[in-house]
Order: structure tokens, then sequence, then C-alpha cells
């Protein structure tokens, strides 16, 4: 029998994985989350990203030893931009020019991660749409909620529900100065502490106006809901007139008050407000102080989804800053989450707390609820602390869930009262 040929057998190997260089970083804006952000890339080192620019304006003052000589410190916007980094992480915030820089980086084909809700609530759409289209990526998971990860969350683990409404502390300046009011001080000694502590800016307009919380609400609501909403289309309401005696009212009720963020969708039906609002003490919501964020998504599948946490400051954030940068390092994708352009017309049908502030005398209480009673709203409650003078008064009434539009026609009668020594003060309440 002649031998057969039979070819040797040689072991194959898979072929070595190349080497990816790593991601180079430019931080746009060195102030808390900027340096915080730089600390952790220099500290941690993470795989795969390797910080290589600093740009700031009037960058010499912002040089630290630790960063390495490596790093290229620059005030110069375009030179960085035109660079061979190739993801710029702005977190200097605010519409422009951190618009322009984006959209010069975008352009260019780079990724960006960035923190700026502003931007992100007005822009977003836009801002993806060209990033897709120039083969970069855009990721903005800092920009709610600060080191909670909740737009990951929504991206990635909550992708496959269909979340039908969202509630959220979004805002720490106001967390902190009612979880402080809460304790018994008025408005105006906490919000010197909040501005002594750094929470809470010179001019805290944007804070304690709602309107930091609404931007971010409008990014939530376009991830969670799949509604694409003007910001501006969400009227907030100022914690400004909250009183230390709303919360000892507010106790009475077994509430708290805290800043909520609130929006919800009913088939085409789409709800949102952001404000003051009496929170029951069994309520997630009621538990966060100081300046911790909490967010509860209510799916349609899964029930409440609770994301709490930290949301305020410079390492929170610089956390989710770094995860968004090792997410784009190790090839991660987000869920691409559909949404449509909505309109916010409906109104909540919600329970309501209305304090009043008086020189006593006969009546006064008949003609409220008379007010009331022509708009169809029933009262639930009618309560009066004693202690205070008779010719200032304050009491509360609580109604039965009720539009905010005839609330408001009623109080609007109500308005002409000559015994009324400032607006009542309606507030919504979560049940």
């Amino acid at each position: 029998m002649s031998e057969l040929n039979v070819p040797s057998q040689q072991p194959s190997f898979a072929p070595e994985p190349s080497v990816r260089r790593p991601l180079r970083i430019a931080i746009f804006g060195f102030g808390t989350v900027g340096s915080s952000a730089a600390r952790i890339l220099v500290e941690s080192q993470p795989e795969g990203l390797e910080l290589t620019h600093v740009f700031n304006r009037g960058v010499a003052r912002k040089r630290v030893d630790w960063v390495p000589s490596s790093v290229e410190w620059s005030e110069d916007a375009e030179a960085v931009l035109s660079s061979d980094v190739d993801v710029i992480v702005e977190l200097a915030g605010g519409l422009e020019p951190a618009g322009s820089w984006v959209r010069r980086a975008l352009n260019a084909g780079k990724s960006v991660v960035t923190a700026n809700k502003k931007l992100i609530a007005y822009h977003g759409i836009e801002l993806e749409r060209l990033a897709a289209a120039k083969g970069g990526d855009l990721k903005y998971g800092a920009a709610v909620a600060g080191g909670i990860p909740v737009i990951p969350g929504l991206e990635q683990g909550l992708a496959g529900d269909r979340i039908e409404r969202v509630e959220g502390i979004l805002n720490g300046t106001c967390n902190f100065m009612l979880s402080k009011m809460e304790e018994g001080a008025e408005y105006a000694a906490v919000l010197a502490t909040a501005q002594a502590r750094g929470y809470a800016e010179a001019d805290p307009t944007e804070d304690v106006g709602g309107f930091d919380a609404r931007a971010k609400l409008a990014i939530l609501m376009r991830l969670a809901l799949r509604a694409e909403i003007n910001p501006e289309e969400i009227v907030p309401k100022p914690i400004t007139e909250i009183s230390a005696v709303d919360f000892s009212y507010a106790r009475d009720l077994g509430c708290t008050i805290r800043q909520v963020a609130r929006g919800e969708r009913s088939g085409e039906e789409i709800a949102a407000t952001v404000g003051p609002m009496l929170v029951a003490q069994r309520s997630p919501l009621a538990w966060s102080r100081g300046t911790e964020n909490m967010v509860v998504l209510s799916g349609r599948y899964g029930g409440n989804v609770v994301f709490s946490g930290h949301g305020a400051g410079g390492n929170p954030t610089a956390v989710a800053v770094v995860s968004d940068l090792l997410a784009l390092a190790h090839g991660s994708r987000r869920v691409d989450i559909p949404s449509t352009p909505g309109h916010v017309g409906a109104e909540f049908e919600v329970p309501h707390y209305i304090r009043f502030r008086v020189v006593d005398r006969p009546g006064i209480v008949a003609e409220i609820t008379g007010a009331l009673a022509k708009e169809q709203i029933n009262i639930r409650a009618i309560v009066q602390k004693s202690g205070y003078p008779q010719e200032a008064l304050p009491f509360v009434v609580t109604v039965e869930p009720c539009k905010s539009s005839a609330l408001s026609r009623a109080l609007e009668n109500i308005r002409t009262m000559d015994c009324l020594l400032d607006e009542p003060l309606d507030l919504q309440m979560l049940e």
C-alpha cells in the first residue's frame, strides 16, 4: 500500500489585535468641572484616553503643576480645534461661544463630550445630526443630574420601555436652599449661605427661577418621552416666594417642599412644568437633601425607576464626563431613540396648596370658597395656625385635583379682595 501524502496540519493563530492609540483629549474650560475631569484623567490614567490640550481664556492663571508637561495650554480656540485632537470636551457652558466650538469640532469629524445642558436643550437635535453626518459622536451624559447616570440609563437600560412620566429634582442649588428652609431658615439667609459656599451665583436667577431645571427637563423629555420640546414652552415658577411658614404648613399636611421638574405624555398630549411643589414625605423626592439630585421615571412596562445621587459639583460631573470619554474610546454606541416634535399644551390635574396672607376680617373664607366653587373646584382642607397677628395672618387652603387654568381664573377673582397683603402662593401637590 502506498503512503498517503497528507499535508501537515499547521497551528492557526488569530491575528493579534492592532494597538489602537489613545484618544487625544482637549478640555475647553478649566473651571470646577474641567479641572476635576483633568485630574481624573491624570491620576487614574483611564485606558484609551490621553489629555493633550487645555483651552481657557486667560489660560496662564489656570495653570497647575499636577498636569503633565506634555499637555499644551492654550487660549487660542481655533488652534486647538485645528490640531490633531480626537475629542473636544466642552465645559465652558452657555450657548455661545460654546456652540460655535462644538459645531466647528463636529464639522471637522471630531467627537464632542459636553456637560452643557442649555446647548443640548436648545440645539441637541441639530448637533446630533451634524455629528452623524460628519462621522463623529456627541455625548452629553453630564448635562443632566451631574454624576447620576440618568442619560446613559435612558439610552441603554430603559430604551425598551415606554416612559410616560418623568419627575425630578434637577437643580442642586435649589435643593440645598429648600433643605435648609425645611429646618426653619428663611429664603434670604439660605441664599446668602448658598452663595458663600459657591452653590449659587451672584445672580441666582438661572437656578432659583427654574431656568436651569427647565433646560434639563427638556433634554429628559426628548430621551424619556420622545418629545422634542422647545424649552421656552415650559414656564417655570421661582422658589423666591417660599417662606418658613410654608414648610410649617407642609409638615402639617404630611409633606415637604422641593423644586420639581415634571413632564408627562399621554398619547399626543404633553404636559410639563418646573417649580416648587408639595411632596409627600413618603415620596422618594422628599428624601433628597442638600445638593443631591433625583429622577423618577415611570414606564408603561417596567414601572418606576429611581436615579439618585450627587447631581452637582466638580467631581460627580467630571465622573460623567470621563465615563462618556471611555465609552468613545471603547467604541460604545448610543441607542438611537427616535423622537418627534411636540408642544406643551396639556395641563396637570393635581391637588393644589394655596397660601394666603391677609388682614383678618369676617367673610374672607366665604369669598375664597365662592371663587373656587364658581370654577367647580372642591376644597380639601382649610388650615390656620395660631400665634400669628390678625393684621398679617397666613392660612392655607388645599383643593382637590383641578386644572391649573381653572385655578388661575379663581385666583384672578380672589386677587381683587381688599384683605390680601400679597399674592396668593399656589403650589402643586404631588401624590
